[in-house]
C-alpha cells in the first residue's frame, strides 16, 4: 500500500453523501420497477443518460474501498479479504432467499388470478415448465428474473473485488487502466460472463465493473486529482454543459414537442439508451455528475443532517434489506395498478406507500442491529463488577448481575 493511499484511507470519516446516493438509488429503483406509474417520471433516469443503477454501482465501489481499506490498514490485507468474502456470502444468501420467494410469489399470483402473462413478463416462465432447472440456474446466477439483475451484478462485482482491491492498494493507476481496457474490450468483442436462456444478462459485468472500480480508485487514489481538476473553471463549465445537454436529450425523448425542436443528429446517437453494455456517454454523464456534485455538496454539508432527509439516508444505510423489500413491493404495486383503476391518485398512493414501507424496514433493521450490540457502558460495568467480585470473592460477593452478564455477545454489524 502506497503512503498516499494510506493517508487517504486514514483521513476518511463517515460520509453521509454515500448514504444519500444509495438512498436515492433505492427509491428510484423501486419506482422504476413499477410500470405505468407516473411517479417514476421523477427518478434520476429521466434527467440524464445515467440512472439509479449507475449511481449505486459507483457509490458501492467507493464505499467498499473505504470500508475494506480501513480494515486492511488496521488488520492487514488478509483480514480485509476475508471480510469481503464474508460480505459476498451474505449477498449471495440474500439473493437465494429473495429468488426462491420471488418466483414462488409470482407463480402463485399468476395461478390464483389466471394471469399467465405475469410469468412471462417477470421472466420466470421456467418455473412452470422445469422448476428444478430454473432453481439450479438461479443458484448459478444464470436465471435472470426481472428486477433481480442488479443484485446479481453486485454479487459478481464483490466476488471479484478481493483481487481488484489488492491490485488497487499496490498499483492503483495501473489497475484503473486495466479496468478501462476490459471495458473497451467487452464492448467491442461482445464479451459476456455466460449466456442464459434469455440471451444475456441485462447488466454486462465486464462493462459495469468500470463504474465500480472507478469508485474504488477515486476513494483510494483519485480524490486529490479530482480536487485539482475542480479548480479549473473550463472543466467545470464543460461538465455543466454536458449535464444540461444530457437533460435536454433525455427530456426530448419523453416530450414530443421538445423532441421536434432538436435535430436528429443530436438525439439519435443517444436513443435508445443502451444499459446492458454501459455506453461511454453514460459513463461520461456519471463522471460529470460526480465532478459537479462533489464540489457543490461537501461531506460536511449541513443539509445532510436535516430531519427531512433522514429517511432517505436510512434507506441508503440499510440498502440491502430495502432493495429486497422493494423488489416485492414493486411487484405488489404493479399488481395493484393492473387490477385497479390505475388513476394518478392510485399511482401516487402506491408509490408513497411503498417508499414508506421501505423506510420503515430500514429503521427497523437499524434499530434491531443496535439491540444486538453491547452498549459501552454495560461493557465497562461488567468489567468493574468482575474486578470487584474477584477482590471480594472471600466475602461472598460472587453473584453477577443477570441483566449484564446474560446479554448477547457483541456481533459485527453487516457492512453497507
Amino acid at each position: 500500500m502506497t503512503p498516499s493511499t494510506k493517508a487517504n484511507i486514514a483521513a476518511y470519516g463517515r460520509d453521509l453523501r454515500l448514504d444519500f446516493v444509495r438512498g436515492i438509488a433505492n427509491w428510484s429503483i423501486f419506482l422504476d420497477h413499477i410500470p405505468h406509474n407516473a411517479v417514476n417520471l421523477l427518478t434520476v433516469r429521466n434527467f440524464g443518460f445515467s440512472g439509479a443503477a449507475d449511481l449505486f454501482v459507483f457509490a458501492a465501489g467507493y464505499a467498499a474501498a473505504i470500508l475494506y481499506g480501513k480494515k486492511a490498514l488496521e488488520r492487514g490485507l488478509l483480514a480485509a479479504v476475508t471480510r469481503i468474502l464474508k460480505r459476498v456470502w451474505q449477498l449471495y444468501a440474500a439473493y437465494i432467499v429473495l429468488f426462491v420467494i420471488y418466483i414462488d410469489v409470482i407463480g402463485s399470483v399468476a395461478a390464483q388470478y389466471a394471469a399467465p402473462d405475469i410469468i412471462d413478463e417477470y421472466k420466470v416462465i421456467g418455473i412452470v415448465d422445469d422448476p428444478t432447472r430454473t432453481l439450479l440456474h438461479g443458484l448459478l446466477l444464470k436465471a435472470v428474473p426481472l428486477h433481480l439483475d442488479g443484485l446479481q451484478l453486485f454479487i459478481v462485482l464483490m466476488a471479484a473485488f478481493p483481487l481488484v482491491f489488492a491490485a488497487l492498494l499496490r498499483w492503483p493507476n495501473l489497475t484503473m487502466a486495466g479496468s478501462l481496457a476490459l471495458y473497451v474490450a467487452a464492448r467491442h468483442l461482445d464479451l459476456q460472463p455466460w449466456f442464459v436462456a434469455e440471451g444475456q444478462w441485462f447488466f454486462n459485468p465486464f462493462c459495469w465493473q468500470l463504474l465500480f472500480v472507478f469508485g474504488a480508485w477515486l476513494a483510494l487514489k483519485g480524490t486529490r486529482h479530482i480536487r485539482a481538476m475542480q479548480e479549473i473553471a473550463m472543466l467545470r463549465q464543460l461538465a455543466l454543459a454536458y449535464l444540461v445537454f444530457a437533460l435536454l436529450v433525455t427530456m426530448a425523448g419523453k416530450i414530443p414537442q421538445l423532441g421536434a425542436l432538436m435535430p436528429d443528429f443530436l438525439t439519435s446517437p443517444f436513443t435508445p439508451n443502451d444499459r446492458a453494455n454501459l455506453p461511454p456517454y453514460r459513463v461520461l454523464h456519471l463522471l460529470a455528475l460526480v465532478f459537479v456534485a462533489s464540489r457543490w455538496i461537501p461531506a460536511d454539508w449541513a443539509g445532510l443532517r436535516s430531519n427531512m432527509i433522514q429517511p432517505l439516508l436510512k434507506c441508503g444505510e440499510e440498502w440491502l434489506p430495502c432493495f429486497c423489500v422493494g423488489v416485492f413491493l414493486s411487484f405488489a404495486g404493479h399488481f395493484v395498478l393492473i387490477t385497479s383503476s390505475n388513476s394518478l391518485t392510485v399511482q401516487i398512493l402506491v408509490s408513497a406507500a411503498g417508499i414508506a414501507m421501505m423506510t420503515a424496514v430500514a429503521y427497523y433493521v437499524s434499530w434491531s442491529r443496535r439491540q444486538d450490540r453491547v452498549p459501552q457502558r454495560a461493557v465497562e460495568t461488567t468489567a468493574s463488577a468482575r474486578t470487584a467480585g474477584e477482590t471480594s470473592a472471600g466475602s461472598g460477593f460472587t453473584q453477577w448481575p443477570r441483566d449484564i452478564t446474560e446479554r448477547t455477545p457483541q456481533t459485527e454489524p453487516l457492512h453497507h
